[in-house]
């Protein structure tokens, strides 16, 4: 197999398959009227550079023509009908995965034909026809679950024939398709979950399925399932109008998961052709498998049924050109955009970190909590969570020892927000000028500073940052407390702490598994769920105002974290790619251009800032994404190998290395950095 240039814009250079789900106006038992209708789709389905394309069941006779499937003229019909789909599909781009009934030995059973590029690939039988109410499958159809390793003759070609059958594209990798029809996904193992072990990734549905009240859900819920507990994904097409309405009526729900992800629907009770389509990530689904090991354990519990699959290989060939990316990527991986799904991640977010603080507290016997307060995000929130937590445990809010320890840049404003939180909150404040011990060390190790010169190195920056926690650890000593820690999910991954006797350590870190770009939603949500008084939301929001700095520069303007390690929107979009999927730097770069390059396109979290709806150009996202690999890999593992405990609170991952990451502190960045030079990002930014 030739291997084909990479093409930056390319979604199948980045490891993805666009997939549809096809429904439209069936003629009942009018095979070469069907057989026209799948090719018109077929073509439109092409013309958008979409790899496989799902029909309905039975789709082309209609699923709805009872003992017409026992018709000699219909069944010669269908055989006709399917030799003009494969002449057809010659020059068409996608797999066709076309419903029909075949005769096969004494029976008919009823079929999935995938047809591609002038042949047909091999026969799948459905395995289970039911019935029991509605249906009445079996007086017509053979149960085909038990077909395996044989072949049938169609279109003029012997061809495998069974539920065994596995369909690789050798040139995609890890577009392997399997195909159950209907009723095979309503019982308790159906063939997908074995196809699935087997090697399967992409699941495929043709549905007749008539409709009743409730039963949309139903299939969704199925969908989602399978789609989940399988790590695949699962491609759902039934049938639509045309079909007969003697007894029953038709919806055409055609629908996309993607490990329980709802990728793509299209609207239900269409009046002609109509198809979801999305854009699978086939490198996710292949990580998930990685990492998921009890998956390959049940492979091998499974293996006299799983391994018995034979596979059927094709070329897709695919363009290797610019067909954008039909899929939904968040600009905020941490931070869902939609309401709903937000304020639930945040209220168990915020429960997470206080039901873990309460129980560190009680099983170390009650002390007291020492916190330093800069006015900042992530201090604010560590506050208002050892708030919570004191008020579930009963204790008073006197108990938190909160202390503000201004240095050489502190601002009036972090300030004066520290001490107005403190004593809205109710906490013991107290306020500890850091400065004169600071010029004292500066002094006494020689650092320029002490002279009157403006040398502000790492050095006077880390004896800030190292002042501070070595008092509140002795603060902590002397009023029979722990240190509580506030540096985020985000700063660990950047390596944005000093080590040792800094705000690295702590003896708790309630913020550790929460990313920066997650925390200033947490406090708004605290303030719109009113979870404390009106006037403790009112100094709430003006922190949130507040621009993110370590404030140990000296100058006329503000010292910015992000100008100088960059964007956390970015940074925190990397960590999730990286953390939860082990995704390539080129992809997450393909990636993050389709979620930042518009700030019109797409949904943004519910409260973000207008002012803050920023875009990012590619050779922006290409720059910061080698900031993170550098940082990340080769520079700030030791920080994280010594980590102080906290509770991991996304499903993204933390880095705790007693939990999700665990990584060598000498580590490098060569394989990273090599693989965003697989493309030249400057034609690539150009060639747009």
């Amino acid at each position: 197999m030739k291997e084909a240039p990479l093409n930056f814009w390319s979604l199948y250079s980045h490891g993805f398959a666009r997939i549809a789900a096809c429904t439209g106006h069936t003629v009942i038992a009018d095979p070469h009227a069907n057989a026209e209708a799948v090719l018109r789709q077929a073509r439109g389905c092409a013309d958008e550079g979409v790899a496989v394309a799902v029909f309905p069941e039975l789709g082309l006779t209609g699923y709805s023509i009872e003992d017409l499937l026992l018709q000699d003229a219909l069944l010669d019909q269908v055989e006709a009908a399917l030799e003009t789909v494969v002449a057809g599909s010659a020059e068409l781009l996608p797999v066709l995965v076309v419903g029909a009934p075949l005769r096969h030995r004494n029976r008919i059973y009823n079929c999935a034909v995938l047809v591609h590029r002038g042949r047909v690939l091999g026969v799948v039988p459905k395995s289970y026809p039911p019935n029991y109410r509605e249906f009445y499958e079996r007086r017509q159809i053979a149960d085909g679950h038990d077909e395996r390793g044989g072949n049938i003759r169609v279109a003029g070609a012997e061809v495998p024939f069974g539920v065994d059958l596995l369909f690789a594209a050798e040139d995609v990798p890890g577009l392997v398709l399997h195909t159950e029809i209907c009723e095979d996904m309503w019982v308790p193992v159906p063939p997908s979950a074995e196809a699935a072990l087997a090697g399967a990734t992409v699941l495929v549905n043709l549905s007749g399925s008539p409709i009743t009240v409730g039963r949309a859900e139903d299939r969704k819920l199925l969908c989602r399932s399978a789609s989940s507990r399988c790590l695949a994904a699962y491609v759902y097409a039934a049938a639509g109008l045309g079909e007969s309405t003697t007894d029953l009526s038709w919806d055409g729900q055609t629908m996309i998961y993607e490990n329980g992800v709802l990728l793509a629907e299209s609207d239900r009770f269409p009046l002609g052709d109509q198809y979801a389509v999305a854009d699978v990530d086939l490198d996710l689904l292949r990580q998930e498998r990685q990492r998921m090991g009890t998956f390959d354990d049940n492979r091998r519990a499974h293996a006299s049924r799983t391994g018995g699959f034979r596979t059927v290989s094709f070329e897709l060939d695919p363009p290797l050109t610019d067909l954008g990316l039909r899929r939904r990527v968040e600009r905020f991986p941490f931070v869902p955009a939609d309401p709903e799904r937000l304020a639930l991640d945040c209220y168990e977010a915020y429960n997470i970190q206080v039901a873990g603080l309460q129980q560190r507290l009680a099983a170390i016997g009650g002390p007291k909590v020492v916190i330093g307060v800069s006015g900042g995000l992530d201090s604010t929130h560590a506050l208002i969570v050892a708030a919570r937590a004191m008020d579930r445990a009963g204790r008073p809010r006197s108990d938190i020892l909160a202390f503000t320890l201004p240095g050489f840049a502190t601002s009036d404003h972090t300030k004066d927000n520290a001490h107005k939180l403190m004593r809205a909150l109710g906490v013991t404040a107290a306020e500890l000028d850091i400065t004169p011990t600071a010029r004292l060390m500066l002094q006494e190790i020689g650092h320029p500073f002490a002279s009157g010169e403006p040398v502000y190195d790492v050095t006077f920056e880390n004896v800030q940052a190292g002042l501070r926690t070595d008092y509140l650890f002795r603060l902590a000593n002397q009023r029979g407390g722990i240190v509580l820690g506030t540096g985020d999910l985000s700063e660990l991954a950047l390596g944005w702490s000093t080590y040792g006797v800094g705000d690295q350590m702590s003896h708790y870190n309630v913020n550790s598994g929460v990313p920066k770009t997650l925390i200033q939603h947490l406090i708004r949500w605290v303030v719109s769920s009113g979870q404390f008084d009106d006037e403790t939301g009112k100094i709430l929001a003006a922190i949130l105002d507040t621009e993110i700095s370590p404030e140990l520069v000296p100058g006329e303007e503000m010292q910015s974290t992000e100008s100088k390690i960059g964007p956390y929107a970015l940074h925190d979009f990397t960590l999730f790619q990286v953390l939860r999927y082990g995704f390539r730097p080129s992809k997450i770069a393909f990636l993050a251009w389709h979620a930042w390059h518009d700030p019109d396109a797409g949904a943004w979290p519910t409260g973000f800032p207008e002012a803050k709806r920023v875009a990012y150009d590619l050779a922006e996202i290409r720059h910061w994404l080698e900031v993170f690999c550098r940082r990340f890999f080769a520079f700030s593992q030791f920080k994280r190998s010594a980590m102080p405990n906290g509770p991991k609170v996304s499903a993204g991952g933390s880095l705790s290395p007693r939990g999700d990451w665990r990584a060598p502190s000498d580590g490098n960045a060569r394989a990273w950095l090599s693989d965003l030079d697989r493309f030249d990002f400057d034609s690539a930014a150009a060639g747009r």
